[in-house]
């Protein structure tokens, strides 16, 4: 009972995790252990769990790995899909900008995308969807180079990759929090990358 006399609603769940938190807890074990070398019973003794206790969550580990791959592609296709009606110019900067800030507010989850290497259905699904999206912005690169608003000297492909790798190489070293927010380094990324790609 509160001071109030209202009873509190009882805690659901296990002791230490909620399900956010074991999937964030989970995330950081597989991103630094790597998710193929982690078993369960690995990732259950490392959080302080039981594997009963952990199975109350998630169903498996491969859905705690579905869960957060999902996690960071669904924000950046929906970076896609909020840009849709903008003009291939400005839909470039826009993309680029909603990546990084995809990428700073799942870093986590992120960075495990970009280390799957297809060896499970789970895997093979996520790079799937994350060939869709290269795709689709590789498509952008060229609209735009088709405006004559950035420059077409530099086949769309290799512009994509580059300035995804760019933007991917954030994971190595970029922590929120930092003396740089959000905001401000997507700013940055666009500097650097499109000055380099604006027709004079």
């Amino acid at each position: 009972m509160s001071q109030s006399g209202a009873t509190e609603p009882a805690r659901r769940g296990r002791p230490g995790y909620d399900r956010r938190g074991l999937l964030d807890a989970a995330v950081a074990v597989f991103n630094e252990s790597g998710y193929d070398a982690t078993s369960v019973a690995a990732l259950a003794t490392r959080l302080g769990l039981s594997k009963a206790a952990l199975y109350h969550h998630f169903s498996s580990k491969e859905e705690i790995l579905e869960t957060a791959l999902g996690e960071a592609l669904d924000g950046l296709e929906g970076v896609l899909a909020d840009t849709r009606t903008v003009v291939p110019s400005e839909r470039l900067a826009a993309v680029l900008q909603g990546a990084v800030r995809v990428l700073a507010a799942h870093l986590p989850s992120v960075t495990l995308l970009l280390r799957v290497r297809g060896n499970s259905d789970v895997e093979r699904r996520a790079l799937e969807r994350r060939r869709a999206f290269d795709q689709e912005v590789t498509r952008i690169v060229r609209a735009a180079q088709q405006d004559g608003a950035v420059r077409a000297d530099v086949d769309a492909s290799v512009a994509t990759r580059l300035l995804f790798g760019m933007v991917n190489s954030l994971v190595e070293w970029y922590r929120p929090g930092g003396a740089e927010d959000a905001a401000a380094l997507a700013g940055d990324v666009l500097t650097v990358a499109l000055d380099g790609l604006r027709t004079r």
